[in-house]
């Protein structure tokens, strides 16, 4: 039987691949798209590593390979928890990834395959401890945290769909979830698929089915009322991935498309975890503001010191927040964007 926990997880992660469809990745669902790589079992989708084979949740190809690097795929795992995700869901995430980017040897008489470069994004509904942090930052496991108010609405829609999937599968005696169906479900109603290659998976209950597929129907028409709403990836020059939230992606769109590197303002909020971020153009009548949360261990240092709070906050920014890339999927192409902080806009 799944656990609130559990389920509130699986719905994140749908969730995320939703508010992530048009940040350059494609969702990969059945190992037809790679078989050399992937291994479907079941509605379960698998990766090769040198050791084992790895269940992945939620896989995405970046569709645009950067300069002097290898196609880059990407595991996208949420943790829905009411406390501070730990350790040992980085240390496995670590484990994942060290596996697979060592799967690629060449045996006598083997024609060359492709290689990938992976990557790893876990995404917490509530932060992650200390130890978790310092862990990731060392072996560039991006951290990224939700708990700020940009995803509140967020969190409650699937708080509130996690609770009635769970008093579903209890009423109608479920012993075991059937998670690969409801992802399928889901991603059917949100069009993340690709619809063709999404697997078949059929579940007995039919009362517990229904009931769960209205109360799915009911969780994707909350978060399409949210239709503006989208969840951009940045990348600095730093050890980790920004995520930049948008409550009106068209608003950056209208802008970006016009003004592909623009100079932006950075602006902090609050103190310690609490702390956010806003990102908007310097120039006036820019009309776009996206959020974003930096790693908590950052922001610790920033304000454990009050008389050097606003230098240290003018450090970050010049040293790791100068330029953010971000990528975005525009029909069948990639654009990036140029965001560029420059060390004269003295703001906080």
């Amino acid at each position: 039987m799944a656990t609130r926990a559990m389920l509130r997880g699986y719905l994140l992660e749908e969730a995320l691949a939703w508010l992530l469809r048009h940040s350059g990745y494609r969702l990969l669902v059945n190992a037809e798209q790679d078989p050399e790589e992937l291994v479907s079992d079941g509605g379960n989708l698998r990766v090769r590593g040198r050791g084992a084979v790895h269940q992945v949740d939620v896989l995405g190809e970046f569709a645009f390979t950067p300069a002097f690097s290898l196609p880059v795929r990407l595991f996208l795992e949420a943790k829905y928890y009411r406390t501070p995700c730990r350790l040992e869901v980085v240390r496995n995430a670590h484990g994942v990834i060290h596996d697979v980017n060592e799967n690629f040897m060449n045996r006598p008489g083997s024609r060359p395959r492709r290689r990938y470069q992976y990557s790893y994004a876990l995404f917490s509904a509530n932060g992650f401890t200390s130890d978790a942090q310092e862990y990731a930052l060392a072996h560039q496991i991006s951290l990224i945290d939700l708990s700020g108010e940009s995803f509140t609405w967020l969190l409650e829609a699937i708080k509130e769909a996690a609770q009635d999937l769970y008093t579903a599968q209890v009423q109608h005696h479920v012993t075991s979830f059937p998670v690969s169906w409801m992802r399928a479900e889901l991603r059917q109603r949100l069009d993340t698929g690709p619809l063709d290659l999404l697997p078949v998976v059929n579940t007995g209950a039919p009362g517990f089915r229904a009931a769960a597929k209205s109360r799915l129907a009911d969780f994707v028409a909350s978060l399409t009322t949210h239709h503006e709403s989208e969840l951009l990836l940045g990348f600095p020059a730093a050890p980790f991935v920004l995520p930049l939230a948008a409550s009106d992606a068209q608003q950056f769109m209208n802008y970006a498309d016009t003004h592909p590197d623009h100079v932006v303002r950075l602006r902090r909020t609050g103190q310690n975890g609490d702390a956010e971020w806003t990102v908007s153009p310097r120039e006036p009548g820019g009309g776009y503001l996206l959020t974003f949360k930096l790693p908590e261990q950052i922001e610790d240092w920033i304000s454990d010191n009050a008389e050097k709070e606003r230098q240290r906050t003018m450090q970050i920014k010049s040293e790791f927040l100068a330029g953010i890339t971000v990528y975005r999927m525009v029909g069948a192409g990639v654009r990036s964007y140029q965001l560029r902080y420059e060390p004269s806009e003295l703001r906080r």
